[in-house]
């Protein structure tokens, strides 16, 4: 095995095979991300091509941070639910029945719950509301217009950031609960402007603002006790008539993180049912989410949350960039891809520091559907105005193969939900990869 391992690595030295084809085979969490984010970092990883000399410096430093607690031991068994909150509700969960196939769960007007196939759920809000632009009158010098911009732009991320910042009590909800963006000149079709997710439209308004993960072994009193030790503060969140206890957590950035005993065997062990509010917006396409390909995780300090999830959940760490770590969930869950532009075992300097204000965000998440064929899927969104931007995870070394989606490893497509969201379809919908002896 260690030699099939060593052939491997000269495969790639040699070009023969990609980045992504080179981790997904040895099994090194590639399944979390396309690896053109190592293309995108600050540190940008190295290619056979494109040797990267800050690569590998005290300024891109790999080492791992150290665990801010004793690892409970505990494992992330199942995705449980997410939290959205939305401008307009209705129309984004018709668009996700429609697309992908999400069920209605529940639904009481304000709130609207829905299984993601049969891998999650996502607890859906309305409400979110963000402030109106300043208005600049003419006689405003450029500068002056420039100061009101940034004025407004500053205004609207702190709405981001603290819209509904304790919410996500999903556990009520009724049993509901890779990577970079395309890279430039990505082919791109579709999209014909206007709103319902067709392109265009007056930016996002949408933030997935928190998640819920069922942990094993799970007791009520000793996993509350064990959060409290570790300094976590948790807040109970039960629904002893469905069976389903949860403490909500703050992550080091803040960010709203529930744990619960969900599993296979107590979580949406019922038929969905519910309804939804309105006609769905286009035909339904007919695919199924199976897979949660990934979540891009943008952090104040990449190396602290990973070392945190690590120490609580038990994810798994994968390869290190140095502003950046593709880590893995659990390989039937699925991944994500932790970012910051701030390195906590790297020198401080001008360029970086921890920032003053904490946040975390869900810049983009992708899902693999069944059945994914790059040219039927571009039809059935073209087809429904949809855009559709090509992302094969491709970076500038890779062979000619790994950057056509008809013959790449990695294959997905990136469109907008209606409240402007930026959703990724690939065709990961499982982790393959060998064990190392």
């Amino acid at each position: 095995m260690k030699d099939r391992v060593s052939q491997l690595f000269k495969d790639f030295d040699r070009g023969k095979i990609s980045r992504r084809q080179l981790f997904q085979t040895i099994g090194v969490a590639a399944a979390a991300a396309p690896l053109a984010a190592f293309g995108q970092g600050s540190c940008g990883a190295p290619t056979p091509t494109a040797p990267n000399p800050k690569f590998g410096t005290p300024q891109c430093s790999t080492t791992p941070m150290k665990a801010p607690f004793e690892p409970t031991g505990w494992k992330t068994v199942l995705l449980d639910h997410f939290n959205l909150q939305v401008a307009e509700l209705d129309k984004e969960a018709a668009y996700y029945n429609a697309l992908m196939g999400w069920k209605v769960r529940s639904n009481d007007g304000q709130t609207i719950v829905m299984d993601i196939g049969k891998i999650g759920g996502v607890v859906m809000r309305g409400g979110l509301k963000f402030p109106e632009p300043t208005p600049t009158p003419d006689a405003v010098s450029p500068l002056g217009a420039l100061a009101a911009s940034a004025q407004t732009l500053a205004a609207t991320a702190a709405q981001l950031a603290a819209a509904d910042s304790g919410g996500g009590r999903g556990g009520r909800g009724g049993g509901g609960g890779r990577g970079a963006a395309p890279a430039g000149g990505a082919a791109a079709a579709g999209g014909r402007g206007g709103a319902g997710g067709r392109g265009g439209g007056a930016g996002p308004r949408a933030i997935w603002d928190g998640y819920c993960f069922g942990i094993a072994p799970w007791d009520t009193a000793k996993v509350e006790a064990a959060l409290k030790s570790r300094g976590l503060n948790p807040v109970a969140d039960h629904n002893s008539k469905e069976n389903f206890f949860s403490f909500h957590v703050k992550d080091p950035d803040g960010f709203n993180l529930q744990i619960s005993n969900g599993n296979k065997t107590n979580r949406r062990v019922t038929p969905p049912t519910g309804e939804l509010n309105m006609a769905l917006p286009f035909e339904p396409t007919g695919w199924e989410t199976l897979y949660l390909d990934h979540i891009s995780f943008g952090v104040s300090s990449y190396k602290e949350t990973v070392a945190f999830y690590q120490a609580l959940l038990g994810w798994i760490p994968g390869q290190d960039e140095g502003s950046l770590n593709e880590t893995t969930i659990s390989p039937e869950i699925g991944g994500l891809l932790i970012r910051s532009g701030y390195n906590a075992m790297a020198p401080t300097s001008d360029t970086n520091m921890l920032p003053a204000k904490r946040n975390a965000s869900m810049g983009h998440i992708a899902f693999g559907i069944a059945n994914f064929d790059p040219d039927k899927v571009m039809a059935e969104l073209k087809k429904r105005g949809l855009s559709a931007s090509i992302d094969t995870g491709a970076i500038a070394s890779s062979p000619p193969a790994e950057h056509d989606i008809h013959t790449s490893t990695y294959k997905s497509f990136h469109t907008t939900t209606p409240n402007g969201y930026n959703l990724q379809i690939s065709n990961h919908t499982k982790v393959e990869s060998i064990i190392i002896g």
